[in-house]
């Protein structure tokens, strides 16, 4: 089954291609704050739907049925998914997502190279099939940390880095081979061994990173992705791709740095770190030190009495679905001439935007959410910083212990608040899996429990004061 001719002209073609790149633009400055997120990506769908209809409009299409099939399928799928996702499980899902989107780009450039014409195309089609394929396969992997199928722990063993060498070379000569050779079975071969060795590179490269850091190699990848998804536009003449491709490497690699720096560490520290010995992740022995735990009603009284208090939230508070506890208790605090903050750590959660995006979604107004250099010379007027579900983020050890793996990154200072109150699950270590020394600070007190069923009853206790 096939379409006739094409219905568009080119100038037509030309004019819908530019409308939408013109959509993706706004779509990134949409999402840049998350007062106007939601309204960004709408924007991006409305330009993803012009574009598809574009071309199908605009190309003179065979096997139409396969393809309409396909799409059925893949909204099928695609569509319950995203509707029925947990709010703690969104990284995996934006891992997934990202990692289809390079193995599709490097399947386009494997089965367009028989058609290709000359070097230079080919030249192309080879960066596709390697960089999409290692996008593919490292999103695997991180997909399989996120969802804990496998240790969050970095994976290292003995020759690793010689093994990553060796697979990197074969595919630089395996890419050399594809485009001087003639287009012939040989080359469509040897496109098959580049685009296997993309994978094990991409899984060799992802295995080594833990903890905290795999949010920032979701975020390279997404870069990796934006690449390949370029090259591929290159390889089909499609400039829309390229367009698309290009506002989202690039994008996703500003993203990555910024979230290294808030790491405080570079991008190749945090890639290749295991490599010389460090690690991102620590010990998750539970220490057996005393600490000062307390009631509901304690930390009530704590609260409700506070001329200040700021709250931190983390993943146990995603995990727990507390956010609409918390922004009722928010509320409660505000009734009583509490002055009341969120303090929000770039890298809080999961994801990026993950502690901004769960706020919202509990109507926590825009201007109570507080970034890190915003808040942190705050906690030293806070009676009380109330951490909940949150750990790496307002441990000193980043400032402290030089050799921690989270040595160097910026953190919120909770410890210069007045009180401390963690509202935690136990007293295992965070995602990073290293202690944390302000659990046994004198001024701390812990309220042990899910964080929502916590909540709930500090609440109770408030209203009741």
């Amino acid at each position: 089954m096939r379409i006739g001719g094409p219905i568009l002209d080119p100038t037509w073609t030309a004019l819908l291609y530019l409308v939408a790149a013109v959509f993706f633009i706004l779509a990134l400055q949409g999402l840049s704050s998350p007062r106007h997120a939601r309204r960004g990506n709408a924007i991006g769908a409305v330009g993803a739907a012009v574009a598809l209809v574009t071309v199908f409009l605009s190309s003179r299409i065979e096997n139409l049925a396969w393809i309409l099939g396909a799409i059925a399928v893949g909204v099928a799928i695609a569509a319950p998914v995203a509707r029925r996702v947990k709010m703690t499980q969104m990284p995996q899902l934006v891992a997934a997502f990202n990692g289809v989107g390079g193995g599709a780009a490097a399947l386009v450039a494997l089965l367009e190279l028989p058609h290709s014409e000359s070097e230079w195309v080919r030249v192309a089609i080879v960066f596709t099939l390697l960089v999409g394929a290692v996008s593919f396969a490292g999103s695997a992997v991180t997909f399989a940390k996120l969802q804990e199928l496998m240790t969050t722990r970095p994976v290292t063993f003995l020759g690793l880095p010689v093994l990553m060498g060796a697979v990197l070379l074969a595919a630089l000569a395996a890419a050399v081979a594809v485009v001087l050779m003639p287009v012939s079975s040989v080359s469509l071969l040897v496109a098959v061994v580049l685009l296997v060795l993309g994978l094990v590179a991409g899984v060799l490269l992802v295995l080594p990173v833990g903890g905290a850091d795999v949010p920032i190699v979701i975020s390279l990848l997404n870069a990796f992705t934006g690449l390949a998804v370029a090259a591929s536009g290159l390889v089909l003449g499609n400039v829309l791709l390229v367009v698309a491709g290009t506002l989202v490497g690039a994008s996703g690699t500003i993203l990555t740095r910024l979230m290294a720096a808030a790491m405080g560490r570079s991008v190749t520290h945090i890639m290749f770190g295991a490599f010389r010995g460090g690690s991102t992740a620590g010990s998750t022995a539970v220490s057996d030190r005393p600490v000062r735990s307390g009631s509901a009603e304690d930390v009530a009284v704590l609260l409700g009495y506070a001329q200040k208090v700021i709250i931190v939230p983390g993943y146990g508070l995603a995990v727990a679905q507390g956010q609409h506890t918390a922004a009722e208790l928010a509320s409660a605090l505000e009734s009583r001439g509490v002055d009341v903050e969120f303090a929000i750590h770039p890298v809080a959660g999961r994801m990026p935007g993950h502690m901004n995006v769960l706020l919202a979604e509990a109507n926590v107004p825009y201007e109570s959410l507080k970034e890190m250099a915003e808040v942190n010379g705050d906690f030293k007027q806070a009676d009380v910083a109330l951490v909940v579900g949150a750990n790496d983020v307002v441990n000193p050890a980043a400032k402290s212990t030089p050799g921690s793996p989270i040595y160097g990154m910026p953190i919120l200072e909770a410890g210069d608040a007045k009180q401390v109150v963690f509202l935690k699950r136990s007293m295992r270590p965070g995602f990073a899996g290293i202690e944390n020394d302000l659990l046994y600070e004198p001024q701390t007190t812990l309220l042990f429990g899910d964080a929502k069923e916590s909540l709930t009853k500090v609440l109770t206790a408030v209203k009741a004061l």
